[in-house]
Order: C-alpha cells, then structure tokens, then sequence
C-alpha cells in the first residue's frame, strides 16, 4: 500500500499532463497560428470544498485533435461531462447554468485525473471567450495542477514514514528477536550436537525466509483484491482508478525479494545467541542486563524539540524553515528511536527500585522477573508505545492542514473584473440571490510608459449602506460625500495625503474616455481592523456613486460581491453568477479550492497510513505476546507447583507488562507532545500547543494498557503440566 501510493499520485498527475493545452511558440514567444487556432478558458470554480474544473472551447479555422477522454471537440452549444459531474447536475439542476449547452456525451477515463473528478468542456462561439487563448496541441510533460503539490507531499513521506515505517521496524526486531523457549533450546541443541555457528543461523534464517516469501506472495494477492475493492468504493476524498493501483513490477520484485531479505537477516540475528552460547540457552542463564547507550538517541532528539518549544513560548519562532525541516524529522526519528532504546534501561531501573521497596509478594516478584530480564515485557509494549507516540505526530499534521483550510471569516467576498462587462451585467451580477453586498475597487491612472515609481491612490466606490456592509466598524459616512478610510490597526498608504490630488481613467458606453481628478478629503472615517479581515486597506478613498459622470464608468475596475460564508450560501451565489455569465472568471478569497482538494487527500493518506500502523502494531504486540506466553510457561508452572495462586500469578503478570508499558507511554506521551508542539512551532501557523488533542492522546494510551493487561492473563491457565518441568 505504501508503495502504491506515489504511482496512484503519478498516474492522475500523468492523465493531467496529457490533457493541458499548449501552443507552439516561435523564438518571440508568440504562439504559431494563433489567429486560426481555437481558442480555450479555463475556469476552476469551489464546489463545495471540491474543485470543478470547466474548459470553455470556441472553434478556429483548423481542426485539432481532440484531448484523451474526447473522440470529437465540442461544438458551439454542445457540453461533455464527467460522469460525476453528471451525477451532480441531477442533483443540482441550477447548476446547469454553469454549463451553458446541451450535454453531447461523457469524458472517457483517459481524460479524467480520478473517477470523483467534476470536470466539462464546454462549446461556445469565438465572441464569447474574450480572455481565451489559442490552443494548437494537447499534452505536456507536466503538470502544473499536481494532485499533491511537492511541498506537501514531503509532508506526507515524513508522516508516512513515523505512523508506519516505525512500527514496521519495531515489528521486525521483534520477529528478529523471538526467544520462545522451544525454538531457543532446538537450535541450542542443534549447535551442540556439532553443527557450526552459521550453519544454525542459516537453518534459522531458512525457515524464516520459507515464512516471509509465503508472507510475501500473500501479501501481494491480498493487497491487489484489496485495490480492486477500494478504488471502485472510494475512500474519503480519494478515489482512483485499478490501474492506477495496480502492482507494478518494481513493486512486486521489493515485495518478493525485500521481504524475504529482511526474513534472512532478522532470521540470522534470531539465531546468534543460540548459535553463540548453546549453554546459556539450555541452562537458562541470566541475560545481560541492557546497555546505558540506548540512551543516546533521545538525549539529541529531546534536546532539538525542546529548543524549538521554547523558541515557541518565548515568541522567537524559527525563520530558516530550510534547516527546519531537516531538524525536526531528524529529531522526531531520533526520539522514536530513543523510545525503544530507552525503555530497558529505565524499565531495569524503576523495577529494581520497587522490587528493594515494595513488600506486596506480586509486586515483587513482578519486578524482580523485569529485573533479570527488563527486555521481555518490553518487547510486547514497544510496538503499542510507538503507535501512541506516532498518533502525536499525525495528530499535528491534521492540525496543520487544518490551520491552513480553515476560513474563520464570517464574510464571503467574490472578485469579478468588470473590463468587458456590461452595465447590465454588472446589475444582474449584484442582484444574484444571496449577495448582501457589493462595491467597485479602482485605482487611479498612471504612464505605464514612465519609468518613475507609480504614485497610485486606492479607491472604492460605495455608497454608506454598502460601506457598513463590508466596514461594519465604520462610523460617522455621510452619504454623497467623499472621504478617507483610517485603521489604527492596518499601515497608512503614504500616497494618501489630504489635497492630493489623482486622475482616475473612465469610459462611457461610446467608448469616450475621460480623466476624473479626485482631491484626497481631509474628512476621515476610522474604522477597526484587528483581525485583518477588512476588505479595504487605510488610505483608502471612498467615492460616492453619484460623484462619477452620468453615462461613464470606470475603465480598470473590480466588482466584489459579498455574502455570507456557508457553503451552502456559496455555492448558491456562484450558481448565480454563472447564470448571468457562464465564462465570467471569479475568484474566492479564503477558499482556495485546489489546496482544500490536496489537505482532503492528504488527510485521507494519513488515515490510511495510521491504519496501516495500527494493524503492524497490533502484529507486534501479538507476535510479542505469544513468544512471552511460550517463553514463560515453565516459570508459571514452576511457580504453581511451588504453591503460588492463579490470582497471584495473574497479578504478577499483568504487572510485569503494565508498570514498563506505563512508563513508555508516559514517556510517548510526553515526548510525542514536545515533538508535535516543535513541529507546529516550525509550520508557521497560529496553533503551537494542541491541548484540544492531549485528552485523546492520554485516552488512547489508557486503552493501550488495558489492552496490554488483558494480552497478559492468558498465560496463566488454569491446568498445572508438571511436563513442562520435567523438561527442563
């Protein structure tokens, strides 16, 4: 699944590629043929937090081939679709307006980045696309709308690799280093009995690779049933196509051959103590107690997340984010590597402090065992401790993206150039159902031609009515009187100085152009500004309406529709201005549709990802569990033949796993935090500490340890096998 992932990605960012219009270009940069070349617009418009893309095509002289997905080009009146966007038009039918046409057919899949993909090319006259642009060819080498912009997607490889790489390689050294007594004493018997040291890591290492290759093989017909499945069912803002999924090649030789490979060394290292000391392993001596250098990856990890937290609190937030983010995934490898490393010696030290202070016979004899042997209860805890740690770090990704798609805004504006555009349009335009606004944004005239710093004032031209409407703070308008808009909160534009005084370029309906000077007013109306949310700038002028000419306009001028920012309501107005004018280009400050999509799949990878984690996790832990059962039976049943009670042995049990696991997750937890905390600190949003997420964090690691108490009672059963000591 993780491998498939990139060449989904590719394969939608290919078809993408395939279909972009291009025209080619002599040595001025000017495209050949443009005069006869159809002519093309593309429009991508917010539906819902889901893009819709439309390509609006007007015919030329010559014929072009079409683009994939299409056997013909539509003509003028003429629409074809993508088969979800026909599912939308029959459940909006007022979305039609869009689409201005008759639908001709479907888009095949060869022109469609995924099948959820609301997509159309739309036919109209040459006169109507006034910003259009010649088209000769389709299909370039890439893409500039990647489905997962390279930014991001390193986001994700990093993520990826804490939720699931981690708790691969925790898996791994638990299968590497099974002792269940059985196996242990069989291949120790094996090297007695003559056998060299490499020949019984090779038997081991055999039999491991028999496993993995059979593992593997599964694994690959699971996983191909499992792409036929959930490609067609969807997951959550990501669908593709079977053969985006399929298994390649290369895929399937790092499945067959990288497995068992692994198999072979984690078999040899499984094998080097009995192979080794034979002895020791028939005799059952006491294993060395760990090693004080597994500490030293955390102490680096810890001290760089701590440096960035306290960068946070202190308000002295990183600026390089290029040695960032090295830093912090060095760091958040570090500390998961730390983890594991760590938790020997500090489950050796407090077992050995409880066992000297304790006078409970469970407890005791609970520690004592943790003691002698600190790394068997962990090896059950250690993939269950990573999953908790790495949850903390997806959970400040979320927070991330989250901070980055969220419009707190309660306003929503919509942003039409009115070059072109008639007085009547730009009537119907404000009166679409659902605008409770709107104004005309203008500056004033300057020589393009100058090669002087342009001296520009910024005006709007807005009645008092429509003023409150985008300026609530405002006080003191006065209708038909021009005046200055001043925010304590927003930084004075220095060009608008009272007496001033600036040409504004306007137009009449017979194309007569006339210059309107414009004094800057010493009047001025203060108004706050404390978020950033305004919709006008300090400095600004407000023009009243009746100030400009009868008959006259404004030649270069912005119309802002507002509303309120409920989908709903959004895509209501949008609906609205396509009706007016299908190809007029709108655009949505606050919703950026394209990155709404990416943070969609993005989230979705993630989901994904930290399933794929829990599923390696719970392996490990149950892996783990079965060669503690079998590794601990004879001591259990030692202690029952001595007089110890079932309860007393469960409780022994239970809390040789819980009190270490315990500490783990303290320490995940703990860690984690900084980590996340660090992370956040360096992704430049507003969000440093999530104490939102902490209660479920401490909820998940609750659950991991009732998990891990219950995974601890059945080795103690409830029949004494005096066998098992005759054995020994």
């Amino acid at each position: 699944m993780v491998l498939a992932i990139p060449g989904i990605l590719a394969a939608q960012d290919g078809r993408k590629a395939a279909r972009e219009a291009d025209c080619r270009l002599d040595h001025h940069r000017v495209c050949i043929g443009a005069e006869k070349a159809p002519l093309e617009l593309d429009l991508t418009d917010p539906y819902g937090s889901r893009p819709m893309t439309r390509i609006f095509h007007a015919p030329g002289s010559i014929a072009i081939d079409p683009p994939p997905g299409l056997l013909a080009l539509p003509s003028p009146g003429e629409v074809f679709v993508s088969p979800e966007l026909r599912e939308a038009l029959k459940k909006e039918p007022g979305l039609s307006q869009l689409l201005p046409g008759r639908e001709k057919g479907l888009i095949g899949a060869k022109g469609l980045a995924h099948p959820d993909e609301l997509f159309a090319y739309v036919g109209v006259n040459r006169g109507q696309l006034k910003d259009g642009h010649p088209v000769t060819s389709y299909g370039r080498p890439y893409t500039y709308d990647e489905t997962v912009e390279p930014s991001t997607l390193d986001i994700v490889r990093f993520t990826l690799a804490a939720v699931v790489l981690l708790p691969l390689v925790v898996y791994l050294s638990v299968c590497a280093r099974l002792s269940a007594a059985a196996r242990a004493r069989r291949l120790a018997a094996l090297r007695l009995i003559g056998l060299s040291k490499r020949g019984v890591q090779r038997v081991n290492a055999a039999e491991t690779v028999a496993a993995a290759l059979l593992g593997a093989s599964l694994g690959l017909g699971v996983y191909a049933m499992v792409n036929q499945l959930i490609s067609r069912v969807g997951l959550p803002g990501f669908r593709w196509y079977p053969s985006d999924g399929a298994l390649s090649l290369p895929t399937m030789l790092a499945c067959l051959i990288g497995c068992p490979l692994l198999a072979w060394f984690a078999g040899a290292a499984g094998a080097r103590k009995a192979a080794a000391n034979p002895l020791s392993v028939r005799r059952g001596a006491v294993a060395k107690p760990p090693a004080k250098w597994g500490l030293l990856p955390l102490l680096p990890g810890l001290g760089i997340v701590a440096g960035y937290c306290v960068a946070g609190a202190t308000g002295n937030e990183p600026r390089d984010t290029a040695l960032s983010s090295i830093l912090i995934p060095v760091a958040a490898v570090l500390v998961g590597l730390g983890i594991v490393l760590s938790l020997p010696i500090l489950s050796r030290i407090l077992a050995r402090t409880m066992a000297r202070t304790s006078r409970s016979l469970p407890l005791s004899l609970a520690m004592r065992r943790n003691e002698v042997e600190p790394g068997g209860a962990l090896r059950v805890a250690t993939g269950l401790v990573l999953l908790v740690y790495a949850a903390s770090l997806a959970q400040g990704v979320l927070i991330e993206l989250d901070q980055v798609s969220r419009n707190n805004s309660p306003v929503q504006s919509y942003t039409l150039k009115l070059s072109g555009v008639s007085v009547e349009k730009q009537r119907a335009f404000e009166a679409v159902p659902g605008v409770k606004g709107h104004f005309v944004q203008l500056n004033s005239w300057w020589d393009h031609r100058s090669e002087d710093w342009p001296n520009i004032l910024h005006a709007v031209i807005a009645d008092c009515s429509q003023l409150r409407t985008m300026v609530p703070t405002v006080r003191g308008c006065v209708d038909g009187r021009p005046a200055r808009l001043v925010s304590d909160g927003q930084v004075y534009d220095e060009s608008s100085r009272p007496g001033a005084v600036f040409p504004f370029l306007l137009h009449s309906n017979e194309k007569n152009r006339r210059y309107m000077k414009v004094q800057v007013p010493e009047m001025a109306l203060k108004y706050q500004d404390k978020l950033g949310e305004s919709f006008v700038g300090s400095g600004d002028v407000l023009i009243p309406p009746s100030v400009i000419p009868d008959g006259f306009r404004p030649t270069a001028a912005t119309l802002v529709l507002l509303s309120d920012s409920a989908p709903n309501t959004v895509r209501s107005v949008l609906d609205g201005i396509g009706g007016v004018d299908p190809t007029a280009e709108v655009e949505t400050p606050g919703v950026v549709v394209t990155a709404l999509q990416q943070i969609t799949v993005v989230k979705t990878i993630l989901a994904m990802g930290m399933v794929l984690g829990l599923i390696i996790g719970v392996a490990a832990y149950l892996v783990a569990a079965t060669d503690r059962a079998v590794e601990r039976r004879p001591q259990v049943t030692a202690l029952s033949l001595l007089g110890a009670r079932p309860r007393t042995l469960r409780t022994v049990q239970v809390a040789q796993v819980v009190l270490p696991l315990s500490v783990g997750l303290t320490l995940a937890v703990v860690t984690g935090k900084m980590t996340e905390s660090s992370y956040l600190v360096t992704g430049g949003g507003e969000t440093f500490w999530d104490g939102d997420g902490l209660p479920l964090l401490v909820g998940s690691a609750l659950g991991v340890v009732v998990i891990a108490a219950l995974g601890s009672l059945p080795l103690v059963g409830r029949r004494i096998d005096p066998e098992l000591i005759r054995r020994d």
